[in-house]
């Protein structure tokens, strides 16, 4: 059934009814003109994100549920980035009213399960039809008692990284090859058996019928890398979970998440602190999957790690003398910015990585 079947009316109260979680501090909810909450006597944190069609997702490799549970990670991401816990989300969505409303059950499941997930509750929102691609917008509110900006650094500070970088670059070149989605899923709300589930099949016929299944997928399409090899990256581009920053929050002096790319995001980090950094290649996260997934493409797994983008890590420093259990790569100096190869040998580095308007 087409949403032009179902009308405005009819898809905002499925959505009232299916995000119906209470909070003692929402006093009016979905429904009225406007939420209405109560304060937590902490500083409000306020953050919001687009995501276009043809910009930031491609539906013939993405599913509906992952493009949903996405939007909320972005979103909570830049709480987390600031020291601070999410609580309430505004959604916007725009969709073409011909737009079958199993694509729309499928993009509020993953909303619903990535909200699960981070403890969050949608209040409120906007629905709206379009003659162009599908387009959506959340705004994430968080509380913090004291917020991390990006500009505390100081020079001897460390700098730190919370995980493997260029996976998700990699799981996105990997679906250019595969050239259909994979549906994964949130592994700790929609447990599936994943190298059993099928895919959709070839010639573009709509559905989950198709024999392929995933192993088969893995060595038919991508020259026999394993599922093994191929599942973190893919669901590390098609559905990221923010990382939480409580563990760093008491030690780290200034913070950001990896969304466009290490060296753009470090390079962003310096100019508000006012301050350089030197970075250490040996240093750099980068997943054994990776590595092989990378080999396969040809493709080089440190330019992914350093400027692939999209891994929402947490990228932060905190001072020398702190134990800080996260990775370290590299230090706070008071002006270059440069890489240390393997040898010793250093270069400047440039702010590389994903620019809207770029030429």
């Amino acid at each position: 059934m087409k949403l032009s079947q179902i009308g405005e009316l009819s898809l905002l109260e499925q959505i009232r009814r299916s995000f119906c979680k209470k909070s003692k501090n929402i006093i009016v909810g979905i429904g009225d003109d406007a939420a209405v909450v109560k304060p937590l006597g902490k500083n409000l944190l306020v953050t919001t994100d687009m995501m276009v069609e043809g910009v930031h997702f491609d539906l013939s490799f993405t599913t509906p549920y992952q493009l949903g549970f996405k939007l909320i990670s972005v979103n909570v991401s830049d709480v987390y980035a600031m020291g601070g816990k999410p609580f309430y989300l505004l959604l916007n969505i725009a969709v073409n009213k011909n737009t079958n409303k199993k694509f729309m059950d499928r993009l509020f499941d993953g909303v619903k399960d990535a909200l699960t997930l981070y403890d969050a509750i949608l209040i409120g929102g906007d629905l709206s039809a379009t003659n162009a691609g599908t387009a959506l917008s959340a705004t994430v509110i968080g509380y913090v008692k004291k917020h991390i900006p990006r500009s505390g650094a100081n020079i001897g500070d460390k700098i730190y990284v919370t995980g493997y970088l260029g996976n998700s670059a990699c799981g996105l070149e990997l679906l250019k090859k595969i050239k259909r989605p994979v549906p994964l899923e949130n592994k700790g709300q929609r447990k599936q058996n994943t190298p059993s589930l099928t895919l959709p099949p070839r010639g573009g016929e709509k559905g989950w019928g198709g024999e392929f299944k995933l192993r088969t997928l893995c060595s038919e399409l991508l020259n026999g890398l394993s599922w093994k090899v191929v599942e973190p990256l893919l669901r590390r581009h098609l559905m990221p979970e923010a990382r939480d920053s409580k563990k760093f929050v008491k030690d780290a002096t200034s913070m950001i998440d990896v969304s466009d790319g290490l060296l753009i995001d470090l390079w962003r980090l310096c100019n508000e602190s006012k301050v350089g950094a030197r970075i250490y290649i040996e240093n750099i996260p980068v997943s054994p999957e990776l590595r092989k997934a990378a080999s396969y493409l040809g493709i080089s797994p440190i330019k992914l790690a350093l400027s692939g983008g999209e891994d929402y890590e947490l990228l932060f420093t905190a001072p020398a003398e702190k134990k800080v259990k996260a990775i370290h790569i590299g230090d706070i100096t008071e002006s270059e910015k440069v890489i240390f190869d393997s040898s010793g040998r250093k270069k400047p580095f440039s702010a590389k990585g994903y620019d809207h308007f770029a030429q």
